[in-house]
């Protein structure tokens, strides 16, 4: 059985293929301006890697802010609910997950792999995620290499200074 968790965010959408062991596949694409078109794009991805999203060996989770357009979905959860079940499986108990996004910023507290608290910041900054892959495409470097490169730096403070400021 394999288990495909898509999220469509507001600046990128992310897709896993679990086969109830391991993770098996994965890959992000920009969202662009279509939702509906980045779950086409999405389904031809994980068809020309061997996942037919309509088999019946094969579940669907959609989540994010494009959920509803991923019409081939078997499920639609809210992100939250996502974060609480997945973080609680990636932290092996409870804890807290710090979610940048695009748009916003949420604070989820985990308890029993259930989101039982959470914070969102929707106001001016919040968007970090955009931020970090503004600064990404000024440096030259894929948003996908940052993570290793980041491992490689010193710590920073991001301020809440908006990202029209920060790239000039």
């Amino acid at each position: 059985m394999n288990y495909i968790g898509i999220d469509i965010g507001s600046t990128a959408a992310k897709t896993i293929v679990f086969d109830g062991t391991q993770i098996v596949s994965s890959f992000i694409l920009p969202t662009g301006w279509s939702s509906k078109e980045t779950a086409g794009l999405i389904r031809t991805q994980l068809g020309g890697a061997g996942f037919d999203v309509g088999s019946d060996d094969t579940r669907t989770i959609a989540t994010g802010y494009g959920r509803i357009s991923v019409e081939y979905a078997d499920k639609i959860l809210t992100e939250i609910s996502c974060h609480g079940k997945g973080g609680s499986a990636l932290l092996a108990g409870d804890g807290v997950i710090i979610d940048v996004g695009g748009q916003d910023t949420k604070i989820i507290t985990v308890e029993n792999g259930v989101a039982v608290r959470f914070l969102m910041n929707d106001k001016c900054s919040a968007g970090t995620g955009k931020f970090i892959e503004i600064m990404a495409n000024r440096m030259g470097v894929d948003i996908n290499e940052l993570f290793a490169l980041a491992q490689k730096g010193n710590p920073i403070t991001i301020s809440s200074m908006c990202t029209v400021f920060a790239e000039s």
